[in-house]
């Protein structure tokens, strides 16, 4: 078999995959991306929507570190709309529906533009490990080509097979990311038929699944969902009641100028051997579109009631779980017995189609079920559907497998992110992208791995949550699982991790400019508003109250003030005193939170350990006592037991 070698395998071209690359790049790594089909690389399988509450903050975050889902959000944009305005700035979530093929070419793009990428058409079938590290993967060329023909009957672009004639290659680095999605035996369901597959029309990836197996691995079974896309010409669009988006609209990239000609969002970064290039002199560059809501009713849930032996959750066909917090219509209707109805949103996909996605009931019901449920909404009485809704089933590896960096405990140099930890979302899955891409990169380089804070970002939150709870549903991100939520807000993502992104090496210099820039307007804000009275009252004073907006503070200070960097501002008077309360307390567990557990510790041989305990810790292995104390059953009683050991030398470093 013929090889190459690289610093960094990334297998999957789904968003985890795709920062994981773009991330390991922008560190100076060599990377092979390993895909299926590279068509599909930044494909949005479900709702073609980035952000939302709490996972805009992620979107600001993976952006504030370099990454590139916020530059693909603003390119592709068709709708941008903040929710949960009425509440505080710490919770506000951003959000923006995209033109679902747009966006994927515009990531492919950006991917392809970078020279330390190489893209692979290929199934990895073994992960190859030599004395516990990795060093490389085995794969099978991929049997679709671009353009539809087999790879062996075309091979004009040179992402698609590096091997010859060869079925088989070995690709070898130091450190492989894993991020097989929904594809690791995935298997399709609509009523009572099923596909192999983890996307229609896309073959599952089976033999990784039994690589997996045979090292060991503790795997486990998660079910999502989609709902059915309706063609918008078929629907009664105008009688419906509009949802529209903000005007003007907030980007989500740093790198994006505002509203008019703006030289900004021109972007071109040439940083050493970094170069990419997005065309558009304005934002948002695409036409914006309106959405429209209609619902269910008393006669739709008595249907799926009648019906309910027919759908796969509930005949027994599926036995995994599914996403409590994004269910499908056929739980809403069980659960919430006592609802008449639930809003149902008709989200354009794109302008180059006429697909309508129906956001609020995803459903594995047969078609001819589905067909009664849409023909049954207001406005839809002659809907025609595109394409049904289904459910998936798929393997992934129970998260306490993993370190907080994504690493493996079990095997140097493999990471694993995105679904195949447990999580949901396209956000959650990129933000775990970006960091897996980084420490791969940095393990590779001989460097160490770093890791981000429950106080630092949302990014940090999920990877905690995730090293120290097994998912029993695919993990979700919320506001109210960030104890710190008024110091992790969307606006001050630069302020928390741009300098910090520099540091590691993923911030080009065009945007560390441009967060210099940042930090001294909000320095010359913040300095105006200790100076600045209004009809003689002291400004500083008059931010503090309730209902005092970004536009006021604009009129009292002048227009010429970027808006983002207002709201920053704005924010960080409103909540200051919070704020200082809950950066004491961080600094009082700090030295506890990060603490490290040595990884030699033996939880056996700790005297008067709790069974429960020991197995928690046993089974998790926390690497510092701030996860240690997150584990269920284990009570700060537990700790002092095992920091005494540390100290009598029992594994102490």
């Amino acid at each position: 078999m013929e090889s190459r070698q690289y610093d960094v395998i990334v297998i999957g071209g789904g968003h985890a995959g795709a920062e994981a690359a773009w991330a390991a790049a922008n560190v100076g790594a060599r990377v092979a991306l390993v895909t299926l089909d590279p068509t599909k690389i930044g494909v949005m399988s479900c709702n073609p929507a980035i952000g939302g509450l709490a996972k805009g903050q992620i979107v600001r975050e993976i952006d504030a570190m370099g990454g590139l889902m916020g530059l693909a959000t603003d390119a592709t944009g068709i709708m941008f709309k903040t929710l949960n305005t009425s509440r505080g700035a710490a919770v506000h979530g951003p959000r923006a529906q995209c033109d679902k093929h747009a966006y994927a070419e515009t990531v492919r793009r950006m991917l392809e533009s970078r020279e330390e990428i190489t893209i692979i058409a290929g199934s990895v079938e073994r992960i190859v490990v030599e004395e516990g590290r990795v060093v490389g993967v085995e794969v099978r060329e991929s049997a679709k080509a671009p353009n539809g023909q087999s790879a062996k009957e075309e091979r004009r672009d040179s992402y698609l097979w590096p091997f010859g004639d060869l079925e088989f290659g070995h690709l070898h680095a130091p450190s492989v990311v894993l991020t097989t999605g929904t594809f690791m035996r995935g298997l399709m369901h609509e009523g009572e038929s099923q596909t192999p597959g983890g996307r229609v029309g896309e073959a599952p990836s089976v033999g990784i699944s039994a690589a997996l197996r045979e090292m060991s691995f503790e795997l486990g079974r998660l079910k999502t969902g989609t709902p059915p896309r309706l063609k918008r010409g078929t629907i009664d669009w105008e009688s419906l009641d509009p949802q529209r988006g903000d005007d003007p609209p907030t980007p989500f990239s740093e790198m994006t100028g505002g509203g008019v000609e703006c030289g900004i969002w021109n972007v071109e970064c040439r940083c050493g051997a970094r170069t990419f290039h997005i065309p558009h002199s304005t934002f948002p560059p695409l036409p914006q579109v309106e959405c429209r809501i209609t619902s269910t009713n008393a006669g739709i849930h008595a249907l799926i009631r009648d019906n309910i032996h027919r759908a796969p959750m509930y005949n027994g066909q599926v036995e995994s779980a599914g996403p409590r917090y994004c269910p499908s219509i056929e739980d809403k209707v069980v659960r919430f017995a006592d609802r008449e109805s639930h809003h149902v949103f008709l989200e354009p996909e794109s302008h180059r189609d006429d697909s309508v996605y129906c956001n609020g009931i995803s459903t594995s019901l047969p078609r001819d079920v589905q067909e009664r449920i849409v023909r049954g909404m207001p406005g839809c009485e002659r809907a025609e559907i595109i394409k049904c809704g289904y459910a998936v089933e798929y393997d992934m590896v129970r998260p306490h497998q993993i370190d907080a960096t994504c690493m493996t405990k079990r095997f140097e140099g493999l990471f694993l992110a995105g679904q195949i930890n447990g999580t949901s979302g396209y956000e959650e899955a990129a933000g775990q992208g970006l960091l897996a891409g980084l420490n791969a990169a940095r393990f590779a380089a001989g460097m160490e791995p770093v890791t981000l804070g429950r106080d630092q970002a949302y990014i940090g939150v999920m990877m905690d949550d995730l090293v120290t709870r097994t998912p029993v549903e695919p993990y979700r991100m919320f506001t109210s699982r960030a104890e710190h939520r008024l110091l992790l807000r969307a606006d001050n993502a630069p302020d928390r991790l741009t300098e910090l992104a520099h540091g590691w090496g993923l911030v080009c210099a065009r945007r560390q400019r441009l967060f210099n820039a940042r930090a001294a307007t909000l320095a010359e804000i913040d300095g105006l508003i200790e100076r600045t009275r209004i009809d003689g009252a002291p400004l500083r004073e008059l931010v503090k109250r309730p209902g005092f907006s970004v536009d006021d503070l604009a009129a009292a200070l002048g227009s010429r003030w970027p808006r983002r960097v207002l709201t920053s501002a704005l924010a960080e008077r409103q909540y200051a005193g919070y704020i200082t309360r809950q950066q004491a307390e961080i600094r009082r567990q700090t030295e506890m939170e990060r603490r490290r557990i040595p990884q030699s510790v033996s939880y056996e041989q700790v005297q008067g350990l709790r069974r429960e305990a020991r197995e928690a810790l046993t089974r998790f292995r926390p690497a510092t006592f701030g996860q240690a104390g997150r584990l269920e059953g284990v009570t700060p009683a537990d700790l002092s037991l095992v920091l005494v050991a540390m100290r009598r030398g029992a594994g102490a470093q």
